[in-house]
């Protein structure tokens, strides 16, 4: 379904007619999807398609934009006060009888702001969703605070937000953003977004972008300095809010809505490694929060996710974790759902995966799932990749963790030995970044890979060469792909861990020994990592974090850090620790 689709109505109010589109049945709860400047509805035509099976989706051109006259004059004409009578129009006709779920970007979320906030609005409006557009009134009450209360790092904050806004004093000239949308900037605008924002091109922007930023202006010049200078003290949100922060926004800072649980009382906040145009280069992402949010209000329930720290940036993905049947993987399926993902739990066991699965939808997950399958088979991953994307989309954080152990020397290890570790440790990444990685390149809405390689990649020894190539192999191909797809907003990242309890050690092939003594060294590296007792779920902890900083290689127990920073400043004593001959 697309804008093409839809039913379009036109709604009268204060002298100006709107252009009104709706999708979907309106029997369902109603969401309505306001634009922001230089834009018009068609801004939100992926995120509305996505939406239109679930919701009543209606989206309406701003007074002044896309299809929808301007008022006479433009000065004056586009108050927040007047900019509320439109929604307010629109509200009654799209859904005279029961409140809507309101969702806005940039300027459609300034003053989505202003609707929450006043009295006039309440129970017109049942949740609220507001992404890279901050109130005014919160935002002059944060200037304040910097002014009136200055530390150096608040002086930071407001210097950095200063220059954030350098678009805003040049739309408070007069004439000259008429000429420059009228003229040079209107024609290229476009190409613009397509470099600095990784728009694709498509129906958006549409071919009234040089009158809508014309008129747009008068938003800012409207409402900006009025109302900062005196902004309203009980600018208080009568609804729930989704706040949902990219976090490569070149015209807002992360910092702004440091003080929002003062103005509301119900925040969900979600975190997206993302620039400013959202609507376009997210719309997957953006209508999973969306559709979880407005179903957690409409049931009455809070949105799913919320206690963990790491709730923000990864709830509502899609996460798949290969071999999530016990250790690394299991704790980083679980993990993923505190944080409110949605969990792919990937195993050669049947039992155990389905085990994870039925753990992670109680730990917070908003769906999971388990799935059989062969890391190193090529086939039977192409054929998991088909019903992963058919049945739940596509993989916005690929876990690639399955592996398995060798232990033995160079002489001792067999080419059969070889060809199965490489298969399951380096194959088994690369059918996962091949198949996974590929449709998210193919998506163009970024998202994260993750290998998990090993501090034996960096650490030499006489007892692992197999399995230190494997992984020291997977640490590499990380490195290259995540120079590769970085200018697709992908991140990849390398985890290196060292010494962890989990099976691995009861499942290592011991080489160049009978079946006796390949148990005993089993049973005595078994305990070893047992004495350790270094919890996976720390490791999942690590990857989590390491997904939200978007870092390369991240070592992650104290001996895996030791030794990267050998490989780095000292190696030659990584060489001379190599040549020692284990007691096993």
């Amino acid at each position: 379904m697309t804008l093409k689709d839809a039913r379009e109505r036109r709604v009268r109010t204060g002298g100006i007619e709107l252009c009104v589109a709706e999708l979907g049945d309106p029997r369902r709860p109603t969401v309505v999807l306001v634009h922001g400047y230089p834009d018009s509805k068609e801004v939100w035509s992926e995120v509305a398609a996505r939406l239109a099976d679930d919701f009543h989706v209606v989206l309406y051109d701003v007074r002044g934009h896309g299809r929808s006259t301007a008022p006479k004059p433009l000065r004056g004409g586009f108050t927040l006060a007047k900019l509320t009578d439109d929604f307010l129009a629109v509200a009654d006709a799209v859904s005279p009888d029961r409140p809507v779920h309101l969702v806005g970007h940039d300027w459609g979320s300034v003053q989505s702001w202003e609707f929450v906030t006043v009295e006039r609005t309440r129970g017109r409006i049942a949740s609220f969703t507001s992404m890279s557009g901050p109130s005014l009134d919160h935002f002059g009450h944060w200037i304040d605070a910097r002014v009136k209360r200055p530390t150096p790092r608040r002086v930071g904050q407001l210097l950095g937000q200063g220059a954030r806004s350098w678009y805003v004093y040049l739309l408070h000239t007069p004439v000259l953003p008429e000429l420059a949308w009228r003229g040079p900037l209107g024609k290229r605008w476009p190409k613009l977004l397509e470099r600095a924002e990784k728009v694709p091109a498509g129906d958006y922007p549409t071919a009234t972008l040089p009158s809508d930023a014309a008129h747009g202006a008068w938003l800012y010049r409207d409402n900006v300095r009025p109302r900062l200078r005196h902004p309203r003290p009980d600018a208080v949100a009568h609804v729930p809010v989704q706040l949902i922060t990219p976090q490569g926004d070149a015209f807002l800072s992360e910092r702004l809505y440091d003080d929002l649980e003062r103005w509301v009382p119900r925040l969900t906040r979600r975190t997206l490694p993302a620039k400013h145009w959202v609507p376009r280069t997210r719309p997957d992402q953006l209508a999973r929060w969306i559709k979880e949010f407005v179903t957690s209000v409409e049931q009455g329930e809070p949105s799913r996710g919320g206690g963990s720290r790491h709730a923000a940036r990864f709830g509502g993905q899609l996460a798949l974790v290969t071999g999530a049947g016990s250790g690394i993987g299991r704790a980083t399926a679980l993990a993923l759902a505190e944080a409110g993902a949605r969990v792919v739990a990937v195993d050669r066991d049947a039992g155990t995966a389905a085990r994870t699965a039925e753990l992670a939808l109680a730990a917070g997950a908003s769906g999971a799932w388990p799935e059989t399958a062969d890391v190193s088979d090529e086939q039977a991953m192409e054929k998991l990749a088909e019903r992963v994307h058919r049945e739940y989309g596509v993989v916005d954080v690929l876990v690639n963790n399955a592996g398995i152990g060798v232990s033995g020397s160079f002489f001792t290890t067999t080419p059969d030995d070889w060809r199965e570790v490489l298969d399951v440790n380096l194959w088994g990444m690369i059918h996962g970044c091949r198949l996974f990685g590929g449709r998210m390149a193919e998506r163009g809405q970024g998202g994260h890979i993750v290998n998990i390689a090993s501090a034996a990649a960096f650490q030499p020894s006489r007892a692992l060469p197999a399995y230190s190539t494997s992984k020291a192999a997977v640490l590499m191909l990380s490195e290259c792909l995540r120079a590769e797809l970085a200018a697709k907003d992908i991140g990849v990242t390398a985890i290196c861990p060292g010494i962890v309890n989990t099976n691995i050690t009861s499942t290592t092939h011991f080489t160049g020994v009978d079946e006796s003594e390949a148990r005993r060294r089993q049973e005595r590296s078994s305990r070893l990592y047992g004495k350790r007792n270094y919890p996976p779920e720390k490791v999942a902890r690590a990857i989590l974090d390491a997904v939200a900083e978007n870092r390369a290689v991240v070592p992650v127990t104290p001996e895996a850090r030791g030794a990267y920073l050998l490989s780095r400043f000292v190696p030659g004593a990584l060489r001379k620790l190599a040549r020692v001959e284990p007691k096993l």
